[in-house]
């Protein structure tokens, strides 16, 4: 079983059991009670009310693994695994695949694909996601094993501590790096797009140039905030939007998407600390037109 195992120190003495897995381990209150009712906090392998007071190197013993249920139908879908250990799964998503079930794409999801990979890998979970891409953006999807992983993704990514790396191509010649910092909301509730505005919710994108013509130019971009299109809008609005966006530009025919890959993740591991680094194979049309790019 999936357990997290701690040893109490003399500082946690007195403490009650909750408020240490809540303050000290970053536990969410909805993941204890619902952990506490099914008798899978235990100290000193005896399972404990949560208003146990600890003692001195009490044995605590948290089991994470529940028996949640998804109406997601495993589908025999080749899905692309880069990186995999007891808490997550990242996989490299293709292009022109929607990550997740929708009304318009009730099936063939990407959802599908890894609701299979954990059933013929005989694995209790269900899809968790902790970050989405857009359908025609290919590249590194985030897929949490449990609540407990989810909800320690998600305090790194609120705290931007995952480093998210993507590869672009833009119209038109850029050079250098650069930083945008401008505000990003929806036009009116009802509007698929965004746009930058005042008022808006702040949105960061850094980038970097590493090939460029007069016409085009390859850029390595790091996100710092993750809003709904930002890299697309931002680009878009300072006169460079991605080569193939017809929603933020326009249509070309070096490439039926927006040339946009999500290339590499950097973020420590949830238990230990470990620093790990996920890259993402460039995908075929947009390496092809990296290479048809002169300097």
């Amino acid at each position: 079983m999936n357990r997290l195992i701690f040893k109490t120190t003399k500082e946690n003495v007195g403490v009650k059991i909750s408020n240490y897995l809540k303050y000290e381990k970053k536990l969410s209150t909805r993941l204890i009670r619902k952990l506490s009712r099914n008798g899978k906090i235990l100290v000193n392998g005896k399972a404990v009310k949560m208003d146990y007071l600890i003692e001195l190197n009490d044995e605590i013993e948290v089991y994470i693994d529940t028996q949640d249920t998804q109406d997601i139908l495993p589908e025999d879908i080749p899905i692309s695994v880069v990186y995999e250990d007891t808490d997550i799964l990242v996989v490299n998503k293709p292009p022109f695949m929607v990550v997740h079930p929708t009304k318009g794409h009730p099936t063939g999801t990407l959802s599908n694909g890894v609701m299979n990979y954990f059933k013929n890998t005989n694995q209790n979970a269900i899809v968790r996601l902790v970050n989405r891409l857009d359908r025609d953006t290919s590249g590194l999807v985030i897929i949490a094993k449990s609540q407990f992983a989810h909800q320690q993704m998600a305090i790194k990514m609120e705290n931007n501590e995952v480093e998210k790396y993507y590869i672009a191509i833009v119209e038109g010649k850029l050079e250098g790096k650069g930083t945008i910092d401008l505000p990003i909301d929806r036009p009116s509730p009802e509007s698929i797009k965004r746009q930058v505005m005042e008022g808006g919710q702040r949105a960061v994108t850094h980038y970097e140039v590493l090939k460029s013509s007069n016409y085009m130019s390859v850029i390595l971009i790091r996100l710092e905030t993750g809003k709904t299109h930002q890299i697309r809008v931002h680009f878009s609005h300072i006169g460079h939007p991605l080569v193939g966006d017809t929603l933020y530009g326009k249509e070309s025919d070096l490439i039926n998407r927006q040339a946009l890959h999500a290339y590499k993740l950097k973020f420590k591991s949830i238990r230990d600390d470990k620093s790990i680094e996920i890259i993402a194979d460039i995908p075929e049309d947009i390496q092809s037109l990296i290479n048809n790019i002169e300097n």
